[in-house]
């Protein structure tokens, strides 16, 4: 079965500094996860697949044709990008409405198209207000029902999580989940792991401009697992200290400072086990403890440099 969206040895240039590196990538139906930390390249990945800007090098492909001057193709896809352009004085109502009506659906339609929709994000008692008063996260719904007018066969959402409350969340993304099991194709970008994960266990990460790894999500956090974790301790006798952990099996380097000491772990959990039972069998002094680099940019750059 051909992917509803295909990249096929992309790049993409600002400039001097390469937005996308060479990128092939298919997603089929169903929810993927588009993780990368902030720069990664995943908004320029969204730019070129709804056609906002053509590649330097390679072809992008929806639904198996090309995207960029396509408008044939782009009105099967619908787009909730992380920026907002709205009229602070126009209604919730209007929005979608104008949405609607560019859309192609006649004026008596796309007001019947606007009203439904808003009832279907949880913008029912609120879609004749001024969209100025609303909180950041009933303007994340709107942007979701923008999306949804055309009825798309492919959906894109750039960071649709930002901002809501842990209800609206919840509420969005059983909405995400639906669209995908109905058989559309959904693209999700965030840069945090925990948020995509709710959604599904597809994802595909990307840092650099480059699609670094891509699989279920227990696949990624094995690498997760595999990343060497950097710990820094301090204490009243570092050297001591230092002596005792290096006889840890996991622990790959040690570095004493001059405050404490900083190791290297292929093995957080039994390196934390075995800082634990220092302290408490072995009377060792450690103050304090702090994992440097376990955010998700750490695993990336790791996983670059592989």
């Amino acid at each position: 079965m051909e992917p509803f969206i295909h990249l096929d040895h992309v790049s993409r240039d600002y400039g001097q500094v390469r937005g996308l590196n060479d990128v092939t990538l298919s997603i089929g139906k169903g929810v993927t996860g588009l993780l990368g930390p902030n720069g990664a390249g995943k908004s320029t990945l969204i730019r070129l697949v709804t056609g906002q800007i053509a590649p330097d090098i390679g072809s992008v492909k929806l639904l198996g044709e090309t995207v960029f001057g396509n408008p044939r193709v782009l009105a099967r896809v619908g787009c909730c990008p992380d920026l907002e352009r709205y009229n602070d004085d126009w209604s919730g109502f209007r929005v979608v409405l104008a949405a609607a009506y560019l859309s192609g659906f006649s004026f008596a339609a796309a007001k019947e198209r606007a009203r439904g929709l808003l009832e279907f994000v949880g913008l029912a008692d609120a879609m004749h207000r001024p969209v100025g008063s609303y909180s950041k996260g009933m303007r994340q719904r709107a942007k979701f029902a923008q999306a949804l007018v055309n009825d798309p066969e492919v959906l894109i959402l750039d960071e649709p999580f930002t901002g809501l409350d842990p209800l609206g969340r919840k509420d969005l993304g059983e909405l995400i989940r639906a669209f995908g099991a109905a058989g559309r194709c959904v693209l999700v970008s965030s840069h945090i792991l925990h948020e995509v994960e709710t959604l599904t266990d597809q994802v595909v990460l990307i840092h650099h401009g480059k699609v670094v790894a891509e699989g279920k999500v227990h696949e990624i956090r094995s690498l997760m697992s595999r990343h060497p974790l950097k710990l820094t301790l301090t204490g009243h006798s570092p050297r001591a200290l230092a002596g005792r952990l290096i006889e840890t099996e996991d622990v790959v380097a040690v570095k004493v400072e001059a405050d404490g000491v900083t190791l290297d772990t292929a093995n957080a959990e039994a390196t934390f086990r075995r800082i634990e039972s220092l302290v408490l069998d072995g009377g060792m002094d450690v103050q304090s403890l702090h994992a440097r680099d376990e955010s998700l940019e750490a695993v990336f750059d790791y996983l670059v440099k592989k």
